[in-house]
């Protein structure tokens, strides 16, 4: 419910902080005072229309700000949207602010912290519901007569039942989706995936092959330069000239030497044995260069492979990677796509049986949804226009049009059609009204009458009371148009609708006004060369003179007709409490 209302230098008001109490709060006073700007500046608070011209002559804005008391059944949904929008400050408060500036950057708030106009707008919606000559009516929105048919049928456990396999199958769908995505990127990628494949694999390709055959290749381009150099150090190590002896024949004369040498000084035995070692590493190397020689050969052969080899891995190399490594890397990541399309081609045809399984549960669940929508649906109407008799529109006639649009890719249904399904059903739902006989069922956004479409939005908030959660309603002119009879009919009923809502309302009739649980008089005051808007709680007997004045000239008998209205109503009250 709305707790307290601050608005400044909105219209012709230029300071006015109300507090309200919970049931009917009714608002009167004469034309022009200032009723529906308050109205307005309510409608501004949640989100709605708001234009520089609503700012107070000589201010540079005008400011709306309200606090709401969460009810406990509409606390779970505030409570998500705040905390997805890390606004949840406090569980059981909330509270909004608009700020309209000449220079057109106005500002939303909630719970003192800004936010884009649709968020004010998203959880303004679900506060308070204007009905009367403002657009903002909920029950205008077709997509609200879905939620309203079912709360009304209790449809809840079917409803719940029906979205379980709905997501179920959301689920599935998603999954076939993104498997089909995968399955025709892959299927145009089959043939040269296993190409790549079967070109590495036929490769035979091993760690350290290329390092080993290029050494190889440099042996055999270099084959005969390094067998002249094998047969140079040979001839220099153990062949020599007639001119200069082989280094084993010179050493083998400094181990002889060396030999006699220790003979006098055997301290010295150590030069002996090192001549001895080089002496044995000159023969070793003698004969590794020797069976290094025998195994150099010129083979073109040899030296064709290898090349051949070569540029097939360069080759390789240049479409897969830089490396071996890389290559075979290729190699294992296109064979994990081959899985992946074999595999979601097998997961497919699982998905598609579980998703005619999910559409066979979801026809049969949705089925009963809309049987139980349409058996509802007349008893709904008739409630409706019983009310509307009741409000002075006996001859209006009320329905509720339910069908189902045929979709290619729907819910296919008993009869063989295939018809279009959403998260709430296969019901297309929306609320049609015969206000005058002889003019045919319109949607109640067609009704032009103000007076009309506050009775109708009465007539069906009274009846779906229980399943409208919205907590604050507002009707603006509801009494166009009836008399004083009809009035007290109104009255009563808003009184029974402020059972369960905070219900504000605009009138001029006394015998609505007698029905509210606060009374508050709006009125018009000139202070200085400025007019301005102020409003006084009415009680005792304030009020019986508002009513008085309400009914004509202020005089004992409308007085005295005052405060029999309050007793009339206060009876009627009772009566209604007790029952």
């Amino acid at each position: 419910m709305l707790e307290e209302l601050r608005i400044s230098n909105f219209a012709i008001i230029d300071e006015l902080n109300l507090r309200f109490e919970p049931g009917l709060v009714i608002l009167t006073g004469e034309t022009g005072a200032g009723k529906s700007i308050l109205v307005d500046a309510l409608e501004a608070l949640i989100g709605g229309k708001a234009d520089t011209t609503y700012i107070r002559s000589g201010a540079d804005k005008a400011i709306v700000e309200g606090d709401f008391l969460i009810p406990g059944n509409l606390r779970p949904v505030l409570l998500e949207i705040l905390q997805r929008e890390e606004l949840d400050e406090d569980s059981q408060h909330i509270s909004l602010c608009r700020e309209i500036r000449l220079n057109g950057r106005h500002i939303a708030r909630v719970n003192g912290r800004v936010v884009n106009l649709a968020l004010l707008r998203e959880i303004g919606e679900t506060l308070v519901d204007i009905h009367g000559q403002s657009e903002h009516l909920s029950l205008l929105k077709v997509n609200q007569h879905l939620r309203l048919l079912d709360n009304y049928a209790k449809n809840a456990d079917l409803q719940a039942a029906y979205q379980k396999i709905y997501r179920q199958l959301l689920e599935v769908r998603r999954e076939q989706h993104h498997l089909r995505q995968i399955e025709q990127e892959a299927a145009r990628r089959l043939d040269m995936l296993q190409y790549q494949i079967s070109e590495i694999e036929n490769a035979h390709l091993k760690p350290g092959e290329e390092e080993a055959l290029t050494a190889e290749r440099n042996r055999l381009v270099n084959a005969e330069n390094l067998a002249t150099l094998v047969q140079q150090s040979i001839l220099i190590l153990d062949e020599g000239t007639p001119e200069h002896p082989s280094l084993l024949e010179q050493m083998g004369e400094v181990v002889h030497h060396l030999g006699s040498l220790i003979r006098y000084d055997p301290s010295q035995s150590a030069l002996l044995e090192t001549a001895e070692g080089i002496f044995d590493q000159l023969n070793e190397l003698v004969r590794s260069l020797r069976i290094y020689g025998e195994e150099i050969e010129y083979n073109p052969k040899r030296l064709d492979l290898i090349e051949e080899r070569l540029n097939l891995i360069q080759s390789l190399k240049r479409k897969y990677g830089d490396s071996l490594q890389a290559i075979l890397s290729y190699a294992r990541n296109a064979r994990r796509q081959l899985e992946e399309i074999t595999s979601a081609s097998e997961r497919l045809e699982d998905l598609t049986h579980t998703e005619l399984e999910l559409m066979k549960e979801l026809k049969e669940v949705a089925l009963k949804l809309s049987a139980n929508r349409r058996q509802h649906s007349q008893a709904l109407a008739q409630a409706i226009e019983k009310e509307l008799a009741q409000l002075n529109m006996e001859k209006a006639r009320f329905q509720v049009q339910i069908n189902y649009l045929e979709a290619e890719d729907g819910l296919p249904i008993d009869d063989g059609r295939k018809v279009s399904f959403s998260p709430n059903g296969i019901d297309q739902v929306e609320f049609l009204i015969a206000p005058n006989p002889g003019e045919g069922f319109k949607p109640l956004v067609k009704i032009a009458s103000g007076g009309e479409t506050s009775r109708l939005m009465l007539a069906l908030k009274g009846v779906l009371a229980a399943a409208d959660d919205v907590p604050c309603l507002i009707f603006d002119e509801i009494d166009q148009g009836i008399g004083g009879r009809v009035g007290t009919v109104v009255g009563e009923k808003l009184w029974h609708l402020a059972r369960r809502h905070q219900v504000f309302c605009v009138t001029h009739l006394p015998q609505l006004a007698a029905f509210g649980d606060q009374h508050l008089l709006v009125r018009k005051t000139i202070v200085g060369d400025r007019t301005i808007t102020e409003v006084q709680t009415l009680s005792g007997e304030q009020r019986v003179e508002e009513l008085a004045q309400m009914m004509g000239n202020l005089n004992p008998a409308t007085l005295q007709s005052a405060r029999e209205l309050l007793q009339f109503v206060r009876e009627k009250v009772a009566q209604s409490t007790l029952s």
